[in-house]
């Protein structure tokens, strides 16, 4: 520390390091000891890269400058390790030569220094049988002697070799901190504070090692046959080599946390610039989707899933896109209905609801590695996807990842962004709208939701629309049409018989549909079974469809919700918290209706009864229909005491703080299941 006077000048330390890699490289495999090294016909390629990187950079002036100092340490080092001397002083000796100069080309000037001695020593051994001048030199030098003991040598050049390794894993490390980038860490980083702390240390035993090692070349010149390494010489070598590693893996931790710290600068820019960037007006989405997707343009970004073709962004460009947003577990249920919608809306191009493209988007947790699993998993799903998806998700950067889980909130479930053709966001989540109105959605916005709400009122083709082809026909029939759910087999078949003799008295003709239970499950598999096989009524035969019943009225909730409507000032939402508060309930239920005119509904027990009690109001049903009259009985059966249970899936988006009960208006105490 005492000698450390820098003068400001500064010169690129990386061309000369990339020499003394070269001469450590090509060196050492001399004498036929390739296990020193790596084998010199392996590392070809490596030493022809290190001298095409030395010769650039303007490397000549940089040498010009330097050299005269380079001779003076390798004088140094040649005259003060002859006679073995204080290697503590000789290292001190070589820091007054260097003093003005910062720590990294202190260190890099020595390893020079020695990698000139170093590479003389086995530029003669490589060249004494070959060369007659080597061959005089080598004489001088005793060097025969040696090459004829190479294998009783050859530990001890495993020794150095071991030591040069340490030395350049440290010094590279050393580089490594002066190449950070300044914009994203700085001097006065917690982090960079405390590796600066420890480089002076670092630099000091990396050339206390280089001194070691020459003082063990020069000692072998002019010995000849006399020279037999002692025991203590090989156990400073190995003993310096684990002092170094020690140091290295110290300064690794340092530079990693270095990195770390970077990244999060880099991430929380990249973020900054993504918020602004969708704040921002753009002509077209190209923009946006770069920026969401890929940012280069050294590969195609997209993978199309019915050509199984790469494609670029291009094929977006000025569509509408919907941004399929989910983990690697997207339910089967939900893929085949989004199939089913996708390939409807493209068997009319013409039509304008067939104008937007979908784009999946896989966001994986980055904290586990990456496997063969996962990998299976996203190549399964990526062939089964009519639409485009991202090449691979490590094509996602950080940045969006955080901004889809901070900005877009996803959750367990997927999400559909939608992303008009300037790349703005008209819908922030637009699975809802899918859901119930499929691509008649388009182009998903706010207003096309409120447009789409103010045409509907609660019937039979909002409840149960597409669910089965069966329902429509009947509409058209102008048939009374019973949905009824539940998991109780018993009162299934009392209820299906019951409303049969009801419909034969009255003269009506009804058809009945079991809709099951939300997430359908082996119970309503074998209710579907027994009520097929005795002909109790119809069944949706896939339980995807069960399934997509009970989602459709989830998502018309959370769509009522996202508008602001309630039971108290919605009359629809209503009869939609009523339904779901029956899938909530463990008995069964019944919903009546036909064509536009009010439904009947009623818990189980309750409609059971009207229809056993068919009797008592058999004449209003003569009268004023067969619906009113048992929408009057049912408010008459109706007690004031009830327990309704409304369960909805915490993952589908927010849930609000106050929800009412759809019977009385007071509101529902809140549960977490």
């Amino acid at each position: 520390m005492a000698t450390h006077a820098p003068d400001g000048r500064e010169f690129s330390v990386k061309p000369l390091l990339h020499i003394v890699e070269d001469i450590f490289l090509r060196a050492a495999p001399a004498l036929g000891m390739t296990s020193i090294v790596l084998q010199q016909g392996a590392h070809q390629a490596r030493l022809d890269e290190l001298e095409e990187k030395a010769l650039q950079n303007s490397f000549h002036e940089t040498i010009e400058m330097l050299s005269y100092n380079i001779n003076k340490i390798s004088c140094e080092m040649s005259c003060k390790c002859s006679g073995g001397g204080d290697a503590h002083a000789t290292t001190l000796a070589i820091f007054n030569l260097v003093s003005n100069y910062t720590w990294d080309e202190k260190l890099v000037l020595a390893l020079a220094g020695f990698a000139v001695n170093y590479g003389e020593f086995w530029l003669v051994a490589q060249l004494y049988l070959t060369n007659p001048l080597a061959k005089a030199v080598a004489l001088l030098k005793q060097l025969p002697d040696i090459i004829e003991r190479a294998d009783n040598l050859n530990p001890k050049f495993e020794e150095l070799t071991t030591l040069i390794k340490a030395v350049m894993d440290v010094a590279r490390c050393i580089f490594e901190f002066k190449e950070l980038p300044s914009r994203y860490i700085t001097p006065d980083t917690p982090e960079m504070l405390t590796a600066t702390a420890h480089i002076p240390t670092a630099v000091y035993w990396t050339i206390r090692s280089v001194v070691a090692c020459a003082s063990q070349i020069m000692g072998l010149i002019g010995m000849g046959h006399e020279y037999i390494a002692s025991t203590t010489e090989a156990w400073e070598l190995s003993s310096l080599a684990h002092k170094v590693n020690n140091i290295h893996s110290h300064l690794m931790k340092q530079l990693t946390l270095c990195f770390q710290h970077i990244d999060e600068k880099r991430h929380t820019e990249a973020f900054q610039t993504l918020v602004s960037l969708f704040e921002a007006f753009h002509i077209d989405n190209k923009m946006i989707l770069k920026a969401l997707i890929y940012a280069k343009d050294d590969q195609l970004p997209l993978f199309h899933g019915s050509t199984k073709k790469r494609a670029s962004l291009d094929v977006l460009r000025r569509r509408s896109v919907l941004l399929l947003i989910s983990d690697l577990e997207i339910s089967h249920e939900e893929l085949s209905m989004l199939q089913q919608m996708y390939s409807e809306a493209r068997e009319q191009p013409g039509r304008p609801e067939s104008q937007y493209e979908v784009v999946w988007l896989p966001v994986v947790d980055r904290s586990s590695p990456w496997s063969e699993t996962k990998q299976k998993l996203f190549e399964d799903f990526q062939r089964i996807m009519p639409w485009y998806s991202v090449h691979h998700p490590s094509l996602l950067d950080v940045a969006v990842i955080r901004y889809i889980k901070e900005v877009w909130h996803i959750n367990k479930r997927p999400l559909l962004v939608v992303l008009d053709p300037q790349g703005r966001v008209v819908n922030p989540n637009a699975i809802h709208m899918m859901w119930i109105w499929g691509s008649l959605a388009f182009p998903f916005t706010s207003l096309k939701e409120e447009a789409l709400w103010k045409e509907e009122t609660w019937k039979i083709e909002l409840l149960a629309d597409s669910i089965d082809p069966l329902i429509l026909s009947w509409i058209d029939q102008g048939k009374y049409i019973c949905l009824y759910g539940g998991e109780d087999i018993e009162w299934i078949r009392k209820f299906t018989v019951t409303a049969k003799d009801v419909a034969s008295r009255a003269g009506i003709t009804l058809e009945m549909l079991y809709v099951g239970k939300s997430n359908p499950r082996e119970t309503v598999r074998k209710n579907n079974t027994i009520i097929t096989t005795e002909k109790l009524s119809h069944v949706l035969p896939d339980l995807t469809l069960i399934w997509f019943f009970w989602v459709r009225l989830e998502s018309m909730w959370h769509s009522k919700v996202q508008h602001k409507r309630t039971v108290k000032n919605d009359a629809i939402m209503q009869e939609i918290m009523t339904m779901l508060s029956f899938d909530g309930s463990d008995q069964g239920w019944a919903v009546i209706g036909r064509g536009p005119a009010d439904m009947a509904k009623a818990k189980g027990e309750t409609i059971l009864k009207s229809f056993v009690d068919f009797e008592i109001w058999k004449e209003g049903a003569q009268e004023k229909g067969f619906l009113p009259a048992l929408i009057d009985y049912l408010h008459e059966l109706h007690t004031p005491f009830h327990c309704n249970r409304l369960i909805l899936p915490g993952a589908t988006g927010s849930i609000p703080e106050r929800v009412v009960c759809a019977e009385c208006g007071r509101p529902l105490e809140k549960f977490i299941m």
